[in-house]
């Protein structure tokens, strides 16, 4: 009885040092599919805005004129928005901080709105089986969808790091113009302004 004791025992034992058969095993990835790109995903390192002191026309060329402005007025008018935000010409023969690229352009926009016609609400005098009487209503206004064509100023503007040469900013921005100098080179400014509005992010 004590032998098959022992034997049960030593039986027992040699079973728990035998290997265990469940292995924690990791299978290689398999390869990816042919055509699909495998590449590393990195966010865009942040532009230092503040570190914007100076700027340059990008190649050094300014941007032309023309559209019935005086020579030199985009560039001007550009050059003062730039100022406003802080950005002053880059010294001669020094890397500017950034390089500034702009255009120019008449263009046409077609308007709508809506006029309304014939609306009434309130009293009323009216005529029924020949006795006058006073009534209150409503009578509906039609609506007259009309369109006309105004002449609007573009200005484009592209700003470029200095260094690398990557894109940091781009905007554009219009205004109502016409044919008299003077109010030309209003809608030249407010287009300006509003091509550059929210630069500096």
């Amino acid at each position: 009885m004590h032998r098959l004791a022992a034997l049960t025992l030593c039986l027992a034992l040699g079973a728990c040092q035998s290997p265990n058969p469940y292995r924690a095993e990791s299978a290689a990835l398999p390869p990816a599919p042919a055509g699909v790109a495998t590449r590393t995903v990195y966010p865009a390192a942040l532009r230092d805005y503040a570190g914007y002191r100076d700027w340059a026309w990008l190649n050094d060329r300014p941007p032309g004129d023309g559209d019935g402005l005086a020579p030199g007025q985009l560039q001007e008018t550009l050059s003062a928005e730039l100022d406003r935000r802080g950005l002053r010409p880059v010294r001669p023969g020094a890397m500017a901080d950034l390089r500034v690229a702009a255009q120019l352009a008449l263009e046409w926009r077609i308007r709508t709105y809506e006029d309304y016609y014939g609306g009434y609400y309130g009293y009323g005098h009216g005529h029924y089986h020949d006795h006058d009487h006073y009534g209150y209503g409503a009578w509906g206004a039609v609506p007259i969808v009309r369109s006309y064509e105004e002449q609007v100023l573009v200005v484009r503007v592209e700003l470029s790091d200095g260094a690398d040469g990557q894109p940091v900013w781009s905007g554009s921005g219009e205004a109502r113009t016409d044919d008299d100098p003077g109010q030309r080179a209003d809608a030249l400014r407010q287009a300006v302004r509003r091509a550059l509005k929210g630069f500096p992010p």
